[in-house]
């Protein structure tokens, strides 16, 4: 048609232009049946998900804590892990079904008190169900058989915000969110004002360290506070403890993985942390808990042995073994020619042959 003069070039030009912008709507038109097929079976997991019942409920009569000091008390309890169709969904797991099997009994019968202010210690080998204990106190799971009550009160019939205000827990590895110091200090008390969080900072060790970056309180920790070392951040945790002032403190291994060096410093930290307070400490070296008013022995899901650490050494059993051959592997990991780190450990070695050595033997 351009050859024979029924239509000009320029038209020709500009129609090629249009049906290339025609082709790209065209193409995305066609493949929109797929896009919205793919959503929906998204939106399908997302519903899933948020239908899906949590094993932990409140309950509608539920109460306060009491004021005052609180108690922790473990009554014969027994518990097992829930199955896994119970706690996650097999789109999740990308599995076709889940198992349905329960859970074998982990805590079999466990009983204890912690009054007031005390501070009692759970000892035992890994997988004896410590942490298990640990997290039944906060509510994390319901108990199968028993009972666990705060100042006296069920923890299934006490509120969430209840259970929060009341009790804090640090971990081995504690949570910092990719925010601000503060801002991570202050999830625990957000009305805290800058006068309390540099309070809370310097008891926990940290202040010289936070007022040295170049961004105080509103540098930014990194995703789960990777620019913070392991000792500084279980400190920042304990600094969060600090803040929000609870009456009953849970420690969970908190200095295990921490080297000589971080772990006197977040010992230092804990012992304001823990003053006055109700405290239930999970320990791994068991130097940490000497000075614990009573020290609980887990093993196998149940309370092998109680006692003071002095009661427990004289006793000669789990606990005395357990301790013996902690010191031991202490002493072996020791370096040959490492006269500083012997020099270093001499003291505290002699402070505890001079008070363990009569009930050793």
């Amino acid at each position: 048609m351009a050859l024979e003069g029924d239509i000009d070039a320029g038209t020709i030009v500009t129609l090629a232009l249009l049906l290339t912008q025609l082709y790209t709507p065209l193409t995305a038109l066609a493949s929109a049946r797929v896009d919205a097929m793919t959503a929906i079976v998204s939106f399908e997991r997302v519903f899933e998900v948020l239908d899906m019942q949590p094993l932990i409920a409140e309950r509608p009569d539920a109460r306060q804590a009491p004021e005052g000091p609180v108690s922790i008390e473990v009554e014969d309890v027994r518990f097992a892990y829930p199955s896994a169709d119970k706690v996650s969904l097999a789109s999740l797991e990308e599995v076709a079904t889940l198992d349905t099997r329960g859970g074998t009994e982990v805590l079999h019968g466990v009983s204890f008190r912690v009054e007031p202010g005390q501070l009692v210690a759970l000892v035992g080998t890994s997988g004896s169900g410590k942490s298990t204990i640990a997290s039944l106190v906060p509510r994390l799971y319901d108990v199968d058989a028993g009972a666990v009550r705060l100042g006296g009160v069920d923890v299934r019939d006490l509120s969430f915000d209840a259970i929060r205000a009341t009790l804090g827990m640090v971990t081995q590895d504690g949570h910092l969110f990719h925010a601000t110091v503060g801002e991570n200090l202050r999830f625990a008390r957000p009305e805290a004002t800058d006068d309390e969080v540099w309070d809370a900072l310097r008891r926990a060790r940290l202040a010289d360290l936070i007022e040295a970056l170049p961004d105080g309180l509103d540098t930014v920790v990194g995703e789960r506070g990777y620019r913070f070392s392991g000792g500084e951040r279980q400190r920042l945790t304990i600094a969060r403890i600090l803040l929000a002032r609870p009456r009953v403190v849970i420690l969970d291994e908190a200095t295990a993985s921490l080297d000589s060096t971080s772990e006197a410093a977040v010992q230092a930290a804990l012992t304001d942390a823990l003053d006055g307070r109700t405290a239930l400490v999970i320990a791994h070296r068991l130097s940490t808990i000497r000075r614990a008013d009573a020290i609980l022995v887990v093993e196998d899901g149940q309370i092998v042995e109680r006692g003071t650490h002095a009661e427990l050494l004289a006793r000669g059993g789990r606990y005395a073994e357990l301790y013996r051959t902690q010191f031991a592997e202490d002493i072996v990991a020791t370096p040959a020619g490492a006269d500083a780190a012997i020099e270093l450990d001499a003291a505290a070695a002699g402070r505890i042959v001079d008070e363990d050595v009569e009930a050793l033997a």
